[in-house]
């Protein structure tokens, strides 16, 4: 990093906690969008958080969701079922598994659109926000949220453990 990663002390400490004060309220206006988005489309947050990891990683098998979303698998067979009956996603027959029952589970792509609709405020709001920095800059912002992220998931698998 900079000369600047090295000093500032008081204000190093200072720009520090603003930026762990800033993830926390990022993380609580999220968490209250996300409930909204949710409310609107009559998911509940459990349900919404595993159809985005469905989305985003899958196919994939219910135990896989269930491990990525910290749920135990009995509680993510109702969430898949609500999902399921709400035609989010579709259970299929795996035809590459050694066990004829295991499935994999798939987001349904045609439903999107309305999430996109509910979101597309913040990321209309994002992209403006991002016109502002430079390409290092942004730089810079992708190494930090993915180190942050990373970060998060240790503490979370550390408390897991535990």
């Amino acid at each position: 990093m900079s000369s600047g990663a090295s000093g500032g002390g008081l204000s190093r400490r200072r720009l520090a906690t603003e930026i762990k004060d800033s993830l926390r309220e990022l993380s609580n206006q999220l968490a209250l969008l996300n409930r909204q988005v949710g409310a609107r489309l009559e998911l509940k947050d459990v349900d919404l958080d595993c159809l985005e990891l469905i989305g985003r990683y899958g196919p994939m098998s219910p135990s896989a969701v269930a491990r990525r979303a910290g749920l135990h698998p009995a509680t993510l067979t109702g969430v898949l079922d609500r999902l399921q009956r709400g035609g989010w996603i579709v259970r299929e027959r795996d035809p590459e598994g050694a066990d004829r029952r295991a499935v994999t589970v798939r987001a349904l792509r045609d439903r999107n659109a309305e999430v996109y609709q509910l979101y597309s405020g913040m990321n209309g709001t994002l992209d403006g926000i991002l016109t502002d920095y430079s390409v290092a800059e942004l730089e810079i912002l992708v190494d930090f949220l993915q180190r942050t992220t990373t970060a998060g998931n240790s503490a979370t698998a550390a408390l897991a453990e535990a």
